[in-house]
């Protein structure tokens, strides 16, 4: 890619700023439309983009905007910018270098589904990048960009940024409107959708901060603009964001399809210390983890998905020789036990007896028995929890079950007659996380 479609701030210093971005066809996407375009003519050349949500599932966007009923008002837009899953800083980046994009991206979603106000929900974390964001929003309205009667087109639109309180569960979309409402963050009940009954039981588009940003080029340049990157199914590019045991860990924006997990390992500079790859995560603590075997599997959607695992929000965590299966594995499943809301009671009762089983394994009393049984409660789990968070949770059980069962056996061998002291050093670190109520958000593998 000769440009960033995304990720603009890598090539165009301070495009943060309002005249810098609209120097480079900044809100020219939002003038075309107010001035030229019907609302489901933005939706249309959405539609024909094939642009995929960027936020976990892939579901089409211009397809989601459609299931608003055009009759019932008011409606809004929500912007999920929770971002909690581990490994995954994509929209960070997003809000806080290049904001106006996302704001734009907003305001011609909004349009399209004639929603008079828009929400953007940011983890409560994030109390930093929503500066460099609101200063943003302010100069568009400063701009005549939002407010009333933008531009002179009769269409009015206002945007609000709204800090959650660091709930991991408040990415799972339903729980976020929970939340934005006031309420406790826990999921709903589906049926009605949120595209009936969502945001005040009223009709709701709830979209990641990284799918809107692709709407502005979209709209100014057209759908076959934009399939001119990626494939057929996954068109258009992806931001990748790279951690763990690599030399330089951060986003890597790149067409969908086109390149290897091998070769996006090679473009962060290779492994530490250039050890083996062991393993790849992903989608951070949501995906099953991918053997080594699958390191030439094809970015897109439908590649990672036939390897065995879920390309989800490109959160790729990168596990070498040096680190510990069980130890990582454990680590996954006390992120969700922590992060588990206890509404449905299979998530809450799983996490809680797999991370009791692996604390007893990792404490050195465990047995071949206790590795079965903990393929058991993961599969007690599966297809049977009130979201998605309970299915998340049996993946890194299952998964690193499934290609790295002889760690497991080895690991109970080497160490029934107690752990080395840096195990227990570290059960200690973790033990005393969890009473202190500390968020356990990140990974550290």
């Amino acid at each position: 890619m000769d440009k960033h479609v995304l990720l603009r701030d890598l090539d165009i210093p301070d495009i943060r700023e309002l005249a810098v971005y609209q120097a480079n066809d900044g809100y020219a996407a939002w003038r075309k439309a107010l001035t030229g375009m019907k609302p489901d003519e933005v939706m249309g050349v959405v539609k024909d983009s094939g642009l995929r949500g960027r936020g976990g599932a892939g579901f089409p966007a211009g397809l989601k905007w459609s299931f608003l009923p055009k009759d019932i008002f008011p409606k809004y837009v929500v912007v999920n910018g929770d971002e909690s899953e581990a490994g995954t800083f994509k929209d960070h980046q997003l809000i806080e270098n290049n904001p106006h994009q996302v704001i734009e991206g907003v305001a011609l979603c909004a349009y399209a589904v004639q929603a008079g106000t828009a929400y953007i929900y940011l983890r409560g974390e994030f109390y930093e990048p929503a500066r460099p964001l609101q200063k943003a929003i302010d100069e568009a309205y400063a701009a005549g960009l939002l407010g009333q009667n933008i531009l002179g087109s009769g269409y009015s639109l206002d945007i609000h940024i709204h800090l959650g309180a660091g709930a991991y569960i408040c990415g799972e979309e339903t729980a976020l409107l929970e939340s934005l409402e006031g309420k406790l963050g826990q999921p709903r009940l589906r049926p009605p959708f949120p595209a009936v009954q969502g945001l005040y039981a009223k009709p709701t588009v709830i979209n990641n901060i990284e799918t809107l940003a692709n709407v502005p080029p979209i709209v100014l340049n057209g759908a076959q603009w934009y399939r001119q990157y990626g494939t057929e199914k996954s068109p258009g590019t992806k931001i990748f964001c790279v951690s763990g045991r690599v030399n330089r860990p951060g986003n890597y924006e790149l067409p969908l399809g086109q390149y290897t997990i091998r070769q996006l390992i090679e473009m962060s500079g290779g492994t530490i210390d250039g050890c083996p790859v062991k393993g790849v995560l992903p989608a951070g603590s949501s995906a099953p983890i991918l053997p080594v075997s699958a390191l030439d599997t094809r970015l897109d959607y439908e590649s990672v998905q036939a390897a065995g695992s879920i390309l989800g929000s490109a959160s790729f965590v990168i596990l070498d020789d040096s680190v510990d299966i069980v130890w990582a594995a454990r680590k996954m499943v006390r992120f969700f036990r922590h992060e588990s809301c206890g509404k449905c009671t299979p998530c809450r009762e799983g996490t809680f007896w797999a991370l009791r089983l692996y604390d007893k394994i990792v404490g050195g009393h465990g047995s071949s028995h206790d590795i079965d049984m903990l393929a058991d409660v993961a599969n007690g789990m599966a297809n049977k929890c009130f979201c998605l968070l309970g299915e998340f949770a049996t993946s890194p059980i299952l998964s690193t079950l499934k290609h790295f069962r002889p760690e497991y056996e080895q690991f109970v061998r080497e160490h029934q007659n107690g752990l080395p002291n840096t195990y227990g050093d570290q059960l200690i670190r973790d033990h005393a996380i969890s009473v202190a109520g500390g968020s356990v958000v990140e990974v550290a593998y």
